[in-house]
């Protein structure tokens, strides 16, 4: 009954007949809470639709009516069978044939191109980030989703088109993660290792250094204090690695080294690293020993075993610099200077940073 109930308050708010005191409160409640907000969004969508069928529907009626209406006068006859289809049953046959020897021309000739055009060498690079199926609902089903409206942990009505990791940079909620994670995305949520899920805006987007920037937007997000820090200066060759991330719904800790100063084909923004990933690790953070970020993981090579690659931090900064610039961003970050898990093990580095990395969902 309370879905139910909520389907009305939304067609009513859609329909323009609430009250003001109404209106006032409904549009609150779209404000803080995203499930309620893709409601309305969704059902708009749904009602236009509907509109547009019933317009389309009595449209093709009048025509019907208007049809029979001049044929009943005599105004119009019933057409005789027009001259196209008489040539057409004569000489079908001969179309058909020459169809065939089209169609079979066609093909060898997409053949051949398809054969001498040298392979784009992109096709080598898998991008980490894991495709999620989507999954249908009816308007009665998406409501189902919503038992308290004022829970604690908000959910998105339905899986994302894909899923990636991002990290804080800045404890006031800014997240960095891979720019392919989020290049296609209508919007953005992050999910803590608690299970809490948070809407973000995008704030920065560079594909060429694969590098993306999300700003956490939710009054339930508390300000973090970072564990670790943002290396600028590059990493060093054979340095000992690790990483957190989400190829599933766990958090995934992976271990190994820096193998080359730059990525596929000599890309000197990114690193060659060799490590486990999988579909779901792309935008996950790269540490040192020190609990420094030298990385964000991004894809790794078809063609050969453990060959992994990282967008290098710096890349980072520079994403900093180009937001100082443009005007029109309004975003202040201030990135930890230190590193405050230096000298800790491993098991105590992981515990303190893993409240610091999320998954990304991207809708």
């Amino acid at each position: 009954m309370q879905e139910i109930n909520m389907l009305d308050a939304i067609e009513r708010y859609i329909r323009g007949e609430m009250l003001p005191e109404e209106r006032v409160f409904f549009e609150h409640l779209r404000k803080s809470n995203p499930q309620v907000d893709q409601m309305v969004v969704e059902h708009t969508i749904f009602l236009n639709q509907m509109n547009k069928f019933g317009e389309r529907k009595n449209f093709r009626s009048n025509l019907q009516d208007i049809h029979n209406q001049l044929f009943e006068t005599g105004a119009i006859k019933k057409p005789s069978e027009a001259r196209v289809v008489v040539l057409w049953r004569k000489y079908k046959r001969v179309v058909a044939i020459a169809a065939c020897i089209a169609g079979i021309t066609a093909l060898g000739i997409s053949g051949l191109i398809e054969y001498f055009t040298p392979k784009a060498n992109v096709s080598e690079i898998a991008q980490l980030k894991q495709e999620i199926n989507k999954v249908k609902r009816t308007q009665i089903d998406q409501a189902v989703v919503i038992n308290n409206f004022k829970s604690a942990s908000i959910r998105p009505l339905a899986p994302g088109k894909f899923g990636g990791t991002g990290f804080l940079i800045d404890g006031n909620g800014y997240i960095a993660t891979s720019a392919h994670v989020v290049s296609k995305a209508d919007s953005v949520y992050v999910e803590n290792n608690k299970g809490e899920y948070f809407k973000t805006s995008t704030v920065y987007f560079n594909d060429t250094t694969d590098v993306a920037i999300l700003k956490i937007q939710d009054s339930r997000f508390e300000t973090k204090s970072l564990p670790y820090s943002i290396r600028k200066s590059a990493a060093d060759l054979g340095e000992e690695i690790f990483t957190l991330g989400f190829p599933r719904n766990e958090i995934v800790y992976g271990k190994g080294y820096l193998s080359a100063h730059t990525g596929y084909n000599g890309d000197s923004t990114s690193y060659q690293i060799a490590i486990s990933a999988n579909p779901g690790n792309s935008g996950g953070p790269i540490f040192n020993p020190n609990g420094e970020v030298i990385g964000i993981l991004s894809g790794k090579q078809t063609t050969a075993e453990g060959v992994v690659f990282s967008s290098k931090s710096g890349n980072i900064y520079k994403a900093l610099d180009d937001i100082r610039k443009d005007t029109s961003i309004n975003a202040s970050i201030k990135m930890p200077a230190s590193s405050s898990v230096k000298g800790m093990d491993r098991v105590d580095q992981v515990k303190k940073i893993a409240d610091c990395i999320f998954i990304v969902k991207s809708y």
